[in-house]
């Protein structure tokens, strides 16, 4: 059975591309607007418009209005839950190692 959890699939999809990692990477210190965020990539506004899109979707940033423009700043919550989520595996994946070890200590 596939597990499907809609809200882990936008957040994960959103970390498979490099230049949304970046832009979270960046926002990590500070906060930016969209221009000056644009300003960083060799693409076009609307395409990093698009990526911010995909991010906030995410809940891994927000956008606040401040006059005309947006500033973006990043959501740890998301964050949180992705780690959450990997340390289940993390915790899966020692046991099964921690019983192979014991098994070839064994031999």
């Amino acid at each position: 059975m596939v597990e499907r959890n809609a809200y882990l699939d936008d957040l994960f999809g959103s970390l498979a591309d490099p230049i949304r990692r970046d832009i979270l990477r960046r926002l990590i210190d500070a906060h930016y607007t969209i221009s000056q965020i644009a300003e960083e990539y060799d693409i076009s506004f609307a395409a990093v418009a698009k990526h911010l899109n995909v991010l906030q979707k995410a809940k891994l940033i927000v956008k606040q209005r401040r006059g005309k423009e947006q500033i973006v700043s990043i959501s740890p919550a998301a964050l949180k839950d992705a780690s959450h989520y990997l340390q289940q595996y993390e915790a899966l994946w020692n046991t099964r190692f921690d019983a192979l070890e014991r098994i070839a200590k064994e031999q």
